[in-house]
């Protein structure tokens, strides 16, 4: 069975297994935590991770920011960062949700169904009547997964899509 969790202490193994598994970026897809020994995770970032999805001591100009993690049955696969609302930054930027996939699971559906299920949980949480998401231009696989939960290309640049999806 595939799944969302939000990010919690009692999972924190697994979680601290996806988080030092994925690079600080790649293909837009930050990863702050990288790098973390797993008690500064436990002990810092993990409670941090927490707190901000709570809106709880966010540094200025953040947003809350729900980490959800993608499970298949046991295994983490997948997280989808949820921002509760839109700065001007992030409207004109990365957007409402932010997904990476562990490269292991890549190519199997997990963006697809993870989105999908990332979508149903911004809908109760944010208050636009559309979820914008960003995407790198040579990243077709990650345009495509938009595409496939009912995305339209909203405009372009030379670096990114930006994509909406009508709430």
């Amino acid at each position: 069975m595939i799944y969302l969790k939000e990010a919690n202490l009692e999972d924190a193994k697994k979680e601290y297994k996806f988080i030092k598994d994925t690079p600080t970026d790649e293909n837009g897809f930050e990863n702050k935590y990288y790098g973390l020994s797993y008690e500064d995770f436990v002990n810092k970032a993990l409670p941090e991770i927490i707190k901000f999805s709570k809106g709880i001591d966010l540094p200025k100009g953040y947003v809350p920011q729900s980490f959800y993690f993608l499970w298949d049955e046991d295994s983490i696969v997948g997280l989808f960062k949820v921002r509760h609302y839109l700065t001007e930054a992030l409207r004109n930027g990365v957007g409402h949700i932010g997904y990476g996939i562990h490269k292991d699971y890549r190519t199997k559906g997990y963006a697809t169904k993870g989105l999908a299920l990332a979508i149903e949980k911004a809908k109760k949480i944010i208050k636009e009547d559309e979820i914008y998401f960003s995407v790198h231009i040579d990243n077709p696989a990650s345009l495509k997964v938009q595409l496939n939960n009912n995305a339209y290309v909203h405009h372009s640049d030379e670096k990114e899509h930006y994509t909406r999806i009508k709430v």
